[in-house]
């Protein structure tokens, strides 16, 4: 029997496993099974939880479909409550291991449980080998900043919209449209996420521009299809947003899970997450 907490970020759940104290020989596997939303626990995926070499904690993601992805703003927002409230640390700055680098985190604290926490997500990856996205035009924000644009031969709304692209440690690309409502998402962000320019495929998100210091945005999840949210995704698309000259640098992303609220800092260029985590519930499942 495996013990077993399901957590979500604004609608963002997974499974988080303390793979501390007990151990899981093939995660890949596990997640596609405790995935499925009919046979399984259900959830966006599988997130371990484990001791690091160079930080406070390490995480693995996994995706529904077995791949294993770099990283998650919601997900790692959860494993910073995980790891306080379970009593494995009582710090209120935690560092986590990525594959996508080491972050840190600032815990709030509410009747000594987690209820808020601030991610330094670092900086956005702007260039074309790292995103990586392979055919693509370059473009100077009001800054002078460059930044990556892509062309899709997708009509969105009898029109074609160029993609940002930008990696937060992992791939995105950001589609400007006139209403998100209106997006065939599971037919757009499938052909996208699977496109030749993306070689390690990409997340993608949709954006409409509320005000200047607002945006809406739904979601196409690499290796999951679309989630409620997805908090590397918002902090692209705010970078994405500021690059075009769409918005301010503090932005509320509004998703069908809820909102983040995400600064893109001009003085260090580091880009920070804050938003809640909460515990669903909790129980064990037998891997035979």
């Amino acid at each position: 029997m495996l013990k077993f907490t399901k957590m979500e970020g604004i609608g963002n759940d997974y499974v988080y496993i303390d793979n501390i104290n007990q151990t899981v020989d093939n995660p890949s596997e596990l997640s596609k099974k405790i995935s499925d939303r009919h046979f399984g626990i259900g959830s966006d995926g599988l997130i371990l939880i484990s001791r690091s070499d160079v930080a406070d904690f390490k995480m693995n993601i996994y995706n529904p479909d077995g791949s294993e992805a770099e990283m998650c703003g919601n997900g790692i927002r959860c494993v910073g409550k995980f790891v306080y409230d379970k009593g494995l640390t009582d710090k209120t700055e935690v560092t986590i291991e990525t594959l996508a680098g080491i972050k840190t985190l600032e815990l709030t604290l509410e009747n000594g449980k987690v209820s808020l926490v601030k991610v330094d997500m670092g900086e956005p990856i702007l260039d074309a080998d790292k995103i990586p996205v392979i055919n693509y035009e370059l473009q100077r924000s009001s800054e002078g900043i460059s930044f990556v644009n892509t062309d899709t031969d997708l009509l969105i709304r009898n029109k074609i919209r160029k993609l940002t692209c930008v990696s937060m440690g992992n791939p995105h690309a950001i589609c400007f449209v006139d209403n998100v409502n209106d997006i065939d998402i599971e037919k757009i962000g499938s052909t996208i996420e699977n496109d030749e320019n993306f070689p390690n495929r990409t997340n993608v998100e949709f954006i409409d521009i509320v005000n200047s210091k607002e945006i809406n945005m739904r979601v196409w999840e690499r290796g999951a299809g679309e989630t409620l949210a997805c908090g590397t995704g918002a902090c692209a698309s705010v970078v994405a947003s500021v690059l075009n000259g769409y918005t301010e640098r503090e932005v509320i992303v509004n998703l069908l899970g809820g909102k983040l609220e995400i600064s893109y800092d001009e003085n260090d260029n580091h880009v920070y997450l804050k938003g809640p985590a909460r515990i669903v519930y909790e129980g064990e499942i037998d891997l035979d």
